[in-house]
């Protein structure tokens, strides 16, 4: 008996389980930064890998902020772990996805202070 193509095929509108997207590939935040093109920086594969992994498009786009702004500034070494650059983000996306109102508050506060290096005092705009 032969088998025909309409027979074997599904309709193509929802994905079976044998061709559901693979899971987002592992990240290597460790390269040289100065080498990558534009799009293709280590914070736009995070917020890639972040958005395939489920995580709300307005935090993902947080912690890639975060991720760039501790290297474009020069936070310290422990701080620049803490965003995702010791563990290629891992602990970052993890924290976004199981807390995300504490996380975005944490990257809130980092992001306001340019990793902890200063603030605003309330009613005031004069940077301390």
């Amino acid at each position: 008996m032969q088998t025909t193509i309409a027979e074997t095929s599904t309709s193509g509108l929802t994905p079976s389980g044998a061709n559901a997207a693979a899971p987002p590939p592992n990240l290597n935040l460790h390269f040289d930064v100065c080498a990558s093109t534009f799009g293709h920086y280590p914070w736009d594969d995070w917020e890639r890998h972040a958005l395939a992994s489920g995580l709300d498009a307005d935090l993902a786009g947080l912690g890639r902020l975060l991720i760039r702004e501790a290297f474009n500034h020069g936070w310290e070494a422990w701080l620049q772990k803490l965003c995702g650059w010791g563990d290629d983000g891992r602990a970052l996306l993890a924290l976004a996805l199981r807390a995300p109102k504490s996380a975005r508050r944490q990257w809130d506060i980092l992001m306001r202070t340019d990793g902890l290096r200063g603030d605003y005092p309330a009613r005031s705009t004069d940077w301390t």
